[in-house]
């Protein structure tokens, strides 16, 4: 009996042993490559100066509008989108690479990553290439919200658009995607790990272990708050009413073509401007559905990502009634119309595939840990050429669309070099 025991422990301890080395070699590799801070004044000096060039133009901008109170709607090219996890973010993205390298404008990209060194809170350092002073069009990929050092890098009348996604659809995507990089998860036994974290969370949880914020509150996270506040506490509120001041727009991913047409609107863009394919999305035998009692639990673990969800999902429908139900149900009908029409033009069988029937590794979509369950596309072989260079854009993933813009991503790749040599 004590041979059998010691036999299933030697397997178990050979088993985490990769897991345990993974760990060390990313958290060697984060502190190598986390860039040397600057150290911000908060003077004018480390501020874009379209600041306050653009603030004396919206001045002169009212002072017009009495004799001139219509005018012509023109594409609004500085932005910020905060890009949450797991909310359809990276669809988002595309759209906006899409539009950014269209209008040539300038993105604030990171340097040797995909991401603004995240979990980090976001500084303006962070910036590849960056010198105090610097402006930029837009700001859109992975990081810590940081409103402050945000700011600093767009004019005053950039607009601020993020997404959310209802928190327990997130939480059971998050940890599906990143259980396996959480190192409190791994004694989980079982087929339904999901279930048995949620019957007993503390059992595989500390706020400061290794990337635990991951699986909690992590939309409170991702926007620089503390994610293990419980949902009555006043520091919930006072984070929410902080986003409502400094974002413009709140996409809310179950209503995801409600959202775009919002956003079109909100910037003055046209319906060609917001046509997607939607990326990174898993296959449906990979995802748990939650009956009732988990899904309560998951709504306690995450009350904070759940308060901030309905104060913004209420916002949101506030947003569609102004707009006009009729009227959105018409941009709507034309979205999918024109996203169908699309389709037909670039995607080879006229949908996504799994992982290893994507036949060109430009299409390759970025995979978790020892997983393949995130679908690509293959481009239709008989592609029109007048639609082949909007066909390979809509179906690059974000990975491979940095690195068509020249972002270096030297970290990433090598990150994900060890990630499919252990797994």
């Amino acid at each position: 009996m004590l041979n059998i025991k010691g036999t299933k422990c030697t397997a178990v301890v050979r088993r985490l042993i990769p897991w345990v080395l993974l760990t060390n070699i990313l958290l060697v590799l984060y502190c190598l490559g986390t860039p040397s801070q600057i150290k911000i004044s908060g003077l004018q000096k480390d501020t874009c100066p379209l600041n306050v060039a653009k603030s004396l133009k919206q001045s002169s901008a009212m002072l017009l509008q009495s004799s001139k109170y219509e005018e012509e709607c023109s594409p609004k090219v500085d932005f910020m989108f905060m890009k949450t996890h797991k909310t359809a973010s990276s669809t988002i993205l595309n759209i906006l690479f899409r539009f950014g390298e269209k209008h040539k404008l300038k993105f604030a990209f990171p340097d040797g990553r995909n991401d603004f060194f995240y979990p980090s809170p976001f500084q303006c350092s962070q910036v590849k290439d960056y010198k105090p002073g610097d402006c930029f069009n837009i700001v859109c990929n992975h990081m810590r919200f940081n409103h402050q050092e945000v700011s600093k890098l767009l004019s005053l009348d950039a607009f601020y658009v993020t997404i959310l996604r209802d928190p327990v659809d997130l939480f059971e995507s998050s940890f599906h995607y990143y259980h396996r990089a959480v190192p409190l998860t791994w004694s989980i036994g079982g087929e339904n790990k999901l279930a048995e974290f949620l019957n007993n969370p503390q059992a595989y949880y500390s706020p400061n272990a290794f990337n635990s914020f991951y699986l909690k509150n992590l939309l409170f996270f991702d926007f620089g708050f503390e994610n293990n506040l419980e949902a009555d506490d006043p520091r919930v509120m006072r984070g929410i009413h902080y986003l409502s001041k400094h974002f413009h727009l709140v996409l809310i991913a179950e209503y995801f073509e409600e959202s775009l047409i919002l956003l079109k609107d909100l910037l003055c863009w046209t319906t060609e401007d917001i046509l997607y394919f939607k990326l990174n999305a898993r296959m449906s035998s990979s995802v748990f559905r939650l009956d009732p009692e988990m899904r309560a639990k998951a709504l306690r673990w995450n009350g904070a990502d759940w308060k901030l969800y309905q104060h913004f999902n209420a916002t949101f429908w506030a947003r569609v009634e102004d707009y006009g139900r009729e009227r959105m149900k018409r941009e709507v009908n034309e979205l999918r119309k024109r996203n169908a029409e699309m389709k037909a033009n670039c995607i080879e069988g006229g949908g996504a595939v799994e992982a290893q029937q994507i036949q060109n590794r430009l299409f390759q979509p970025w995979q978790p840990l020892g997983d393949k369950s995130i679908l690509g596309y293959n481009i239709r072989k008989d592609v029109d050429p007048k639609f082949r260079k909007i066909c390979e854009q809509m179906l690059t993933p974000e990975i491979q669309y940095l690195s068509n813009l020249g972002v270096s991503l030297w970290l990433t790749r090598l990150y994900g070099w060890l990630k499919d040599t252990i797994y």
